[in-house]
This record gives structure tokens, C-alpha cells and sequence, in this order.
């Protein structure tokens, strides 16, 4: 790569950077102790890391809403003890070899404590599998 393209792809991914940095932060903070009970901000990201196809959601278990499988997704939750990582993988579910990069990631207060979950699957049918309907967003 040439001089010329390193410095343009610097100049065009440093202010992206920096507007990222400057949101996430706001983005965690607004509502981690203003919410009661059990609640979790969900994401799923389609693609690589750069990707901006992001779908999210505001969980909230107490009683569950703001998610279109709320009910079953807090109570598979709620028999994971709040951890997304811990969910009991579907047996029985056949998934392709097919390679389309997902990315779950959860946080939020489940019994008075942080859950921060972050895990990358090789396609959504092998990430609902083995979260079950926690990240399944689709309406």
C-alpha cells in the first residue's frame, strides 16, 4: 500500500474512530441505574468488526417488554442466572456451514449485578441456537 492510500484511510478512519469513542460512553451510561429490577441492552451486529449493521434493543424483565420474545427470553435468562453465555444450546438444531459473521452483545443489572456479554457466532442460526430467543430481534 502506498504512502498516499495509508494516509487517506488514516484521514478517513481516525474521525470515525473518535465520534465512536465519544458515543459509546453516553451510550452505557444513561441508563444503567435508572432502570429498576432486571434489564439488559441488547445488539446484534451483522458482518465483520467495521460492519454498522447493528439492531438493538432495551430488555427489561420486570415485567418483560421492549423485545418481541420478551416473556421467553427473560425466562430463559432468568434460568441462566442473567448470564446469555450460559443458556443451554437447543438440542436438535441443524445449522449451515455457512459463514455470516454475527455479534451478540449484552449489558445491563441482572440481580443487582453487571452482566457484560460480548460473543461473536459463524451465523445467526448457530447464535440462536445457542442463545435461544434472547437475541432472536426480529419483530
Amino acid at each position: 500500500m502506498t504512502k498516499t492510500l495509508r494516509a487517506i484511510r488514516a484521514c478517513l478512519l481516525l474521525p470515525l474512530a473518535l465520534l465512536l469513542a465519544g458515543a459509546a460512553p453516553a451510550a452505557h451510561a444513561a441508563p444503567r441505574h435508572a432502570l429498576p429490577g432486571d434489564w439488559l441492552r441488547l445488539a446484534v451486529t451483522r458482518g465483520d468488526a467495521r460492519s454498522n449493521d447493528i439492531r438493538g434493543v432495551l430488555l427489561l424483565c420486570d415485567p418483560p417488554q421492549g423485545h418481541a420474545h420478551a416473556a421467553r427470553a427473560c425466562r430463559q435468562l432468568r434460568a441462566a442466572g442473567g448470564d446469555p453465555g450460559r443458556i443451554p444450546r437447543r438440542s436438535g438444531v441443524m445449522c449451515p456451514m455457512l459463514y455470516a459473521p454475527v455479534t451478540a452483545s449484552a449489558y445491563g443489572v441482572w440481580d443487582g449485578r453487571r452482566v457484560d456479554y460480548t460473543h461473536a457466532f459463524s451465523n445467526s442460526c448457530v447464535m440462536g441456537a445457542e442463545t435461544g430467543a434472547v437475541f432472536d430481534l426480529s419483530s
